[in-house]
């Protein structure tokens, strides 16, 4: 489908209307609320009997600074002034622009945001960004969420792709109501009882079920039947996201809705919320972003408009940065740096020089401390993964100072460069050989689980099947069924997980989440792992740290818990060895992910507190709440593995020589 009508303008009263010749989009003026899209036969692939404000918008979440948690107060972002950026045949650029002053205090945060919608000749679609800027002497606040919403017809659109193997036909947003559906543990959650399509009946219905990790998330959306329609939002660079690449977040869900989140606080909690302090300016530019729609031809099968989104998909990462938005915050392709190296790896318990850094992610982000960049909002990333030589390379960098960071899996923790990284435009920098010593104290006595910064390692249930959701079964993500976390009470009534060493398999016998157990009486208690293990000699006793054990706790996410470990030991009113203290707000095991925000502990184990023979390590979650008094915390409260290790103490034989 192409056109070789150039694109206009028609400016109204209240409305303005981009058009070329495939489609035409309406946007209320001043407002820039995106009111109808016309494609296709089609008059508006929008749900037109919503308010023209609740079709197509911007909109975040803001509080005061000093408040804590994710919530806040909602804006839908609506324009104060309209002016045309660009208008040509080949592409018109407009701009619905919002201004803050004094006189606003507590009613809106304080920003300048400009609305930019831009349509090219040809194009089967159009894009938008946002540039969103704070002056340093106005008052600060948090910025917890920012994101662009469609709400889809919900006569044309049922069926929904977020990737090759999660895809559906999707219930109706009337399914939801209190008539036809149940309300589980949180409110996202419903079960459905009584659907108006029978085929959805039994059927759990959330919105976290579809989360996505950026990496992976550069295209999804719906396609309507009848016409063949698809509705598809692509992000064609990271950049601008939070978190960089594993930051999990919202796609597509029943509505039908779109979602182009930007900034969101989903799988990390309060940590991840942009929070600007007295005096700090700020300036972001947040996209662009394209939403592409297409159709067949000759009655093809509409649901291969999804092949057809994917190959756009490449079309749009391919010709990033963009070199047709106006605004000059956002710098063109010669504009922009390039930096390049070698990731390697040097272990000295896998080989005695290093290794090529194979599938480590290195990636530029804001200065910061080790591992910052995942609870970063604020600034631009710019990652890339390393190839089989541990050669990388990352174009396209704005211009500023960066730390170069990078993690792997199969090793524990995280990679910082010595000192900050200054791109300058055109610039092309080779970082030479980047060298990352994972934290190492001795020969590894045994393991649980590999480093990948995730649970999915470990043993997943079944799901209840009161409480299925039928794309998930069989499938890989298993972990997003809702529910698992009653499973553990089921699987352990009166006893905790128990594993042995060298006989126990943690992909069997170590559950997924350490959580509560649920009681006979609705109440959540503590509860305590065990990992035995065996030793044939204890070694040196002395009081040097080289006669001492090293265990370290790789923690994929928590959620207002705290783990205690002991050793040989029970007693919980002794002192632990290890105390995390109270940890995490990524409410990860309630929103069916594996992981959220990374963590890594590890405590010297004096050999001295160890026996010749059976010893046994006590992992105690500590935390629980009351259903009655935290209904959406109890049973969520919890910590997933991401992998545990205990070395032999430095005086060992060396690993080498081990293997």
């Amino acid at each position: 489908m192409s056109s070789q009508q150039g694109v206009k303008l028609q400016i109204e009263s209240d409305h303005v209307v981009l058009d070329n010749g495939m489609l035409k989009l309406t946007i209320s003026k001043p407002q820039g609320m995106v009111t109808g899209i016309q494609y296709n036969g089609v008059t508006n692939l929008l749900e037109y009997r919503n308010n023209e404000i609740d079709r197509g918008y911007w909109d975040l979440v803001w509080s005061k600074t000093g408040s804590t948690g994710t919530k806040g107060s909602q804006e839908r972002i609506s324009g104060t002034s309209f002016s045309v950026i660009v208008e040509n045949e080949e592409q018109v650029e407009v701009s619905f622009k919002r201004t803050w002053d004094p006189s606003l205090e507590g009613q809106l945060p304080s920003l300048i945001i400009d609305k930019r919608f831009i349509m090219l000749k040809n194009s089967s679609g159009f894009y938008s960004y946002g540039i969103f800027e704070h002056l340093a002497e106005w008052t600060p606040f948090n910025l917890p969420q920012v994101r662009i919403v469609f709400k889809l017809s919900k006569d044309k659109f049922h069926f929904m792709a977020v990737s090759d193997s999660r895809q559906r036909f999707m219930p109706l947003p009337d399914d939801r109501s209190e008539e036809r559906s149940k309300p589980l543990a949180y409110p996202e959650a419903v079960l459905l009882v009584n659907p108006i399509e029978p085929e959805f009946k039994g059927e759990v219905d959330d919105k976290y079920q579809y989360s996505c990790e950026n990496k992976d998330l550069k295209v999804h959306g719906w396609i309507c039947s009848d016409p063949a329609v698809g509705f598809w939002q692509i992000t064609p660079s990271n950049e601008f996201r939070t978190g960089g690449l594993v930051k999990q977040n919202l796609t597509s869900h029943v509505g039908p809705i779109n979602l182009a989140m930007f900034l969101s606080a989903h799988y990390a909690g309060d940590e991840m919320v942009l929070k600007l302090k007295p005096g700090e300016p700020w300036k972001k530019v947040l996209g662009p972003v394209f939403m592409y729609l297409n159709t067949t031809t000759d009655g093809g099968d509409p649901l291969s408009l999804w092949e057809d989104a994917k190959r756009q998909m490449a079309v749009e990462v391919q010709s990033w940065p963009y070199s047709f938005p106006a605004s000059e915050d956002f710098p063109k392709a010669e504009q922009r740096g390039r930096i390049s190296g070698r990731f390697l790896v040097h272990d000295w318990c896998v080989s005695e020089t290093s290794i090529p850094g194979n599938g480590g992610y290195v990636g530029l982000a804001p200065p910061g401390e080790v591992g910052s960049w995942q609870i970063d909002g604020k600034g631009y990333q710019f990652w890339t993964q390393a190839d089989e030589q541990g050669f990388f390379s990352i174009a396209n960098v704005r211009p500023g100072e960066y730390n170069l960071y990078a993690y792997i899996p199969g090793f524990l923790g995280d990679y910082k460069f010595g000192s900050s990284v200054t791109i300058a435009p055109g610039s092309s920098m080779d970082m030479g050989d980047v060298v990352y010593e994972p934290p190492r104290h001795g020969p590894t006595l045994w393991e649980i689980g590999y480093p990948d910064r995730t649970a999915s390692g470990f043993y997943v249930p079944d799901v209840d099947p009161k409480y299925i959701n039928k794309l998930y079964v069989n499938h890989p993500d298993r972990f997003r069924q809702y529910g698992l976390w009653d499973r553990y009470t089921e699987l352990y009534p009166d006893k905790d997980v128990v594993y042995t060493v060298g006989k126990s398999d943690w992909a069997k016998d170590w559950f997924y989440a350490h959580i509560p157990r649920r009681t006979k009486v609705g109440e959540y208690v503590p509860t305590t792992w065990q990992i035995k293990f065996y030793v044939d000699s204890v070694g040196n006793t002395s009081s040097s740290n080289v006669g001492d054990y090293m265990l370290r706790v790789a923690v994929a996410t928590a959620h207002v818990a705290e783990l205690q470990v002991r050793i040989n030991n029970q007693d919980m009113s002794s002192s632990p060895l290890l105390s995390t203290g109270v940890i995490g707000h990524d409410n990860t095991i309630g929103r069916h992910g594996i992981h959220g925000l990374y963590r890594l502990y590890e405590v010297l184990v004096p050999a001295a507190l160890l026996s010749k023979g059976e010893n046994i390590f006590y992992f105690t979650q500590t935390q629980t709440k009351s259903p009655a008094t935290a209904p959406f915390e109890g049973p969520f409260q919890g910590i997933m593995y991401d992998y545990i290790r205990l070395e032999a103490p430095l005086s060992s034989p060396h690993c080498l020589s081990l293997a």
